[in-house]
């Protein structure tokens, strides 16, 4: 399992990510809130998508779409990938879950 400073270091990457893509975003569109251990964003219809660690087992943890996926950190790929083998991507599934309940697009900057 990958120490403590490492989980931190990739934790506040991801969150700064999402949230940088969020924030070009109109808050009209989206709304985005980071609060320590996760990020909340918020669809005018107040549908949600929930980011949030899990310290224990060193994991991301988002629900949307109805459900709730574990990724874990791929050091091969430098990505997050979710835990089941299903070929889900954490930032590919959360734009996708954003696109799906406010119809806007997030891009991730580079």
């Amino acid at each position: 399992m990958m120490d403590e400073t490492r989980y931190n270091q990739l934790i506040a990457a991801a969150f700064k990510r999402i949230m940088a893509a969020a924030d070009v975003l109109d808050p009209d569109d989206l709304e985005a809130e980071s609060t320590g251990d996760m990020v909340t964003l918020t669809a005018p219809s107040r549908e949600k998508c929930i980011v949030n660690t899990q310290r224990a087992v060193r994991q991301i943890w988002v629900a949307g779409r109805g459900q709730g996926i574990h990724f874990s950190y791929d050091a091969a790929s430098g990505s997050w990938l979710d835990d089941k083998g299903k070929g889900l991507e954490l930032f590919r599934f959360v734009a996708d879950v954003v696109r799906e309940i406010s119809g806007q697009e997030l891009a991730y900057p580079g």
